[in-house]
């Protein structure tokens, strides 16, 4: 028999600067700083998070390299166009993934003493997805470094702009993960939302194929798809500076809606963790 308690949903705060870092950002570190222990002990996480879409680049990129030629600078084979959709394939496959920790947690027990703990909500939200956002974006800086391999000059600059784009993506698809993982009870559910959605989801980013030449449903769906701006804030920072014209939404559209997509996953977050879901009773 299990024994529910009824605690608080959320611990007001003051506008005390200690008691909001005791309250909000303590707490948050910590279930962050869990996060990367769990998955630094879990090195099968590592190699398949970045193994496969590896794979994918290479398999995929040779494949297609000789009847593919994208719209970048220098007239980049299909291996350069595919490079900034795989390092957003290793930030979505990291940022999901790490979320299947709360399906775990509940099931163990974890996620109820967290609960029930003199905690806010939010704190519990945001040191999950800061801990999904932290190790989607190392295992991305990883990849990024392979980037010279085909052909894209990475200076100072546009190394640092790719960074910046990867934490705001990662942060964005963590808080994503979050809402769906937050609401399931079982990893088999959790896989077949990842499958039907989640993957379309990438797809529809411009990762493989730009939208110019696609179908004008398709075109539509990606310029929907918030992914979309993305892998093209990506595309922009990585040839930051090029006098080549990129056919792609502009530098301010691709951060804002990116920034807004991140904002919003974050807060639909902790209006979900607020409430009671039908995972908490089973």
């Amino acid at each position: 028999m299990r024994i529910y308690i009824e605690c608080p949903q959320s611990i007001p705060m003051t506008a005390d600067p200690i008691s909001i870092s005791s309250r909000l950002f303590l707490p948050a570190g910590s279930l962050c700083w869990r996060e990367i222990i769990r998955f630094v002990r879990q090195r099968s996480r590592i190699i398949g998070a970045l193994a496969t879409p590896i794979l994918f680049w290479i398999v995929i990129g040779a494949g297609m390299g000789r009847s593919f030629r994208a719209d970048m600078p220098g007239g980049g084979n299909f291996m350069e166009y595919f490079f900034p959709g795989t390092l957003v394939m290793i930030l979505l496959f990291t940022a999901i993934f790490s979320e299947i920790s709360i399906i775990e947690d509940r099931r163990e027990g974890f996620l109820q003493s967290v609960l029930v703990a003199p905690v806010s909500r939010m704190a519990i939200v945001l040191g999950k997805v800061l801990g999904g956002t932290l190790l989607a974006s190392a295992q991305g800086i990883l990849f990024l470094v392979l980037a010279p391999l085909v052909g894209i000059k990475l200076g100072l600059s546009s190394f640092f702009a790719a960074v910046g784009v990867t934490l705001i993506v990662s942060f964005a698809l963590s808080g994503l993960g979050f809402c769906i993982a937050w609401r399931m009870s079982s990893t088999q559910g959790f896989h077949v939302i990842m499958n039907l959605f989640l993957i379309p989801m990438w797809f529809l980013s411009g990762a493989m194929f730009p939208a110019d030449g696609a179908h004008g449903i398709m075109r539509r769906l990606m310029s929907l798809n918030p992914l979309t701006y993305g892998v093209c804030g990506l595309r922009r920072a990585l040839y930051l500076g090029s006098p080549a014209n990129l056919r792609l939404p502009s530098w301010s559209m691709c951060l804002g809606i990116s920034l807004a997509f991140a904002a919003g996953m974050f807060m639909i977050s902790s209006v979900i963790a607020g409430r009671r879901v039908a995972a908490d009773l089973q």
